[in-house]
């Protein structure tokens, strides 16, 4: 049963969130998406069509549009559309789910159109691409450096599950099943590989794209290679959460339910999670140039709450009693912490990005503590699924 309190609050939520992108409009370069905003410098930072991040800006506007039926919301999503549109060809990243589902797929199912649907098969195609039987998943990264030296062979990273509903929406709209089997093969080789006995979770594993063996399992992203980076789990939650529905295959809810048991039983009790759930604790040791001087306190991660309140809200459906309450309830104790002033910024304020205190990558001290575009899409994700719940 759904909170009335908070569905009014999430009513509130959605008006303020279009009177932000509406700011964001008017300060967005004609060609580019946004990606974050530094209240120090007043910087806003934006990017091309081809980074990972460019689906959520449409994607956001279009569920806002969904909301409140602002007509100026569907027309700048129209028009970023048709920048983003010629990343349906790129092969060379693993992304394009985020970044041509999220976006194409949304205005597909809101205002299907063939020219859509065309753009989402040519995005399949490309995505297929870089699969490689041997291994079972598709490869994430080309070029990118571990922090024991040297390139990867084959990584890839849990990022991956939520690129894999792009590939299912393929085979049910061509009867082709090929691009099932893959997106199944990979989510299979993720919770092999990937998930630890606990359920936490490596953030890259590194394959032999000759043989399909472990290498290596390592971080990117997180704390250390034996740490849960906290994103990370909830990119696992939503992803198998995602796979089950499409596939009915009960090991992944499985899988998806013990994410999520780990996830909220490590939460703080604000139901934010620092960005890593094993910083600076004893059995944890950064690969990277790790310096805690630079941070007065750890650094949260706003947007790793987003997803995973996004995933328990349909995860919450498909579980038995018991667990489903418990799901719901931590996923509405998180968009009530999202809504409140510390999470939630003030209309006109924060880069006309809706939620504040977000990380991108400590690693790489980058977009730390700073909103985040990613974070917003899935805020408003869970929301609309929220009001969607059966009555």
């Amino acid at each position: 049963m759904a909170d009335k309190r908070l569905e009014e609050k999430i009513d509130q939520n959605f008006s303020d969130a279009a009177a932000q992108y509406k700011g964001m409009m008017r300060r967005l370069p004609a060609d580019r998406f946004p990606k974050t905003y530094y209240a120090q410098t007043d910087k806003f930072q934006t990017g091309a069509s081809s980074d990972w991040c460019s689906g959520f800006y449409p994607g956001t506007l279009l569920y806002l549009y969904e909301q409140t039926k602002d007509q100026s919301l569907l027309l700048e999503s129209e028009r970023i559309l048709k920048v983003l549109e010629k990343e349906k060809n790129n092969k060379t990243t693993h992304d394009l789910g985020f970044m041509m589902y999220c976006s194409f797929g949304n205005a597909e199912r809101i205002q299907p159109k063939p020219a859509f649907k065309d753009i989402l098969l040519t995005s399949a195609r490309s995505l297929a691409s870089r699969f490689n039987p041997k291994v079972g998943c598709i490869k994430s990264w080309d070029k990118v450096k571990s922090y024991h030296g040297g390139e990867w062979s084959y990584p890839v990273i849990i990022d991956n599950m939520m690129n894999l509903e792009l590939l299912f929406y393929a085979s049910k709209v061509t009867g082709d099943s090929s691009f099932r089997n893959m997106a199944i093969s990979h989510a299979r080789k993720t919770a092999q590989n990937h998930v630890r006995p606990d359920y936490s979770s490596y953030h890259v594993v590194n394959y032999d794209p000759e043989t399909g063996a472990v290498k290596s399992r390592e971080t990117h992203q997180g704390f250390s290679d034996n740490s849960t980076w906290s994103r990370g789990e909830a990119w696992g939650i939503y992803g198998f959460t995602m796979v089950y529905r499409e596939s009915g295959e009960k090991s992944f809810l499985k899988t998806a339910e013990g994410m999520a048991d780990f996830f909220l039983a490590h939460l703080p009790k604000d139901t934010i999670p620092d960005w890593d759930f094993n910083v600076n604790q004893s059995g944890y040791t950064p690969q990277w140039k790790y310096d805690p001087s630079k941070f007065a306190e750890i650094p949260k991660d706003a947007s790793a709450a987003a997803v995973a309140a996004s995933a328990l809200i349909e995860l919450s459906q498909y579980t038995n009693k018991k667990q489903s309450k418990k799901y719901l309830k931590a996923a509405e104790d998180i968009l009530w912490a999202l809504s409140s002033p510390k999470y939630k910024a003030a209309t006109g304020e924060n880069g006309n990005f809706i939620l504040k205190h977000s990380t991108g990558s400590v690693p790489a001290y980058s977009e730390i503590d700073v909103p985040l575009t990613y974070a917003d899409y899935y805020f408003v994700e869970a929301m609309k699924r929220y009001k969607e719940l059966k009555k």
